[in-house]
């Protein structure tokens, strides 16, 4: 995987564009865009996606347990359906609420296999990095109550000065400019969801500008 813009391409089913057939055309127009990478959910999402563009994937799969536990490839089982799919990089939560040993599995079952660690604190990074991770991305930065109130370019700059593996830039990078500095801070990719491919995200956005004028 090169370093550059990675477009995630995901809808979950409560949301207008849940369609693997829509991935599979989002992930084309992300690459026209310029993508070098796309995140997907669901092995249908990336099954389609994979006919379409030749670009590296990044896969998870969404599945609630229990509230408050993990969601983003939580267990063996979707890791083993990721793997089967063929995918390039498979991203698993790995924030302090996952099991550490369950992190260590992965590698021991998977060693050929590339994987992102998806943490939301320093601490969580260092750890990922320690235990081997192939990447580390800040992807749920701020979405744990550990992470709450974190600044992510500080927890950024400091996980790229300290981790050996490739540190990506991912949550709430929603801007050209923020993906444009994390990348001049060293983040080796920097991944951009809902200000790509969430229309309903992108036009709430505009709605309330447009209403404090219009109220």
């Amino acid at each position: 995987m090169n370093r550059g813009l990675i477009v995630s391409c995901q809808a979950l089913p409560e949301e207008p564009l849940h369609s693997s057939f829509i991935m599979g055309r989002m992930a084309v127009a992300a690459k026209e865009g310029g993508a070098i990478g796309i995140r997907a959910n669901s092995v249908e999402d990336i099954e389609e996606i994979k006919k379409n563009v030749d670009l590296p994937i990044i896969g998870i799969i969404k599945k609630v347990y229990a509230e408050g536990k993990p969601y983003i490839t939580p267990t063996l089982t979707e890791v083993d359906a990721l793997v089967r799919a063929g995918v390039d990089v498979i991203a698993v939560d790995a924030t302090i609420n996952q099991d550490v040993d369950f992190l260590h599995k992965l590698h021991e079952k998977y060693p050929q296999q590339k994987f992102m660690a998806d943490i939301s604190t320093e601490e969580e990074g260092l750890r990922a990095d320690e235990i081997g991770f192939d990447f580390v991305g800040l992807t749920l930065l701020g979405y744990t109550p550990q992470s709450k109130g974190l600044d992510k370019f500080q927890v950024l700059g400091s996980l790229i000065a300290k981790c050996s593996h490739p540190v990506i830039a991912e949550g709430n990078f929603s801007t050209p400019e923020q993906a444009a500095k994390a990348m001049e801070s060293g983040a080796y990719a920097v991944v951009v969801g809902s200000a790509i491919t969430r229309p309903q995200c992108i036009t709430r956005r505009f709605a309330e500008a447009v209403s404090k004028v219009t109220k």
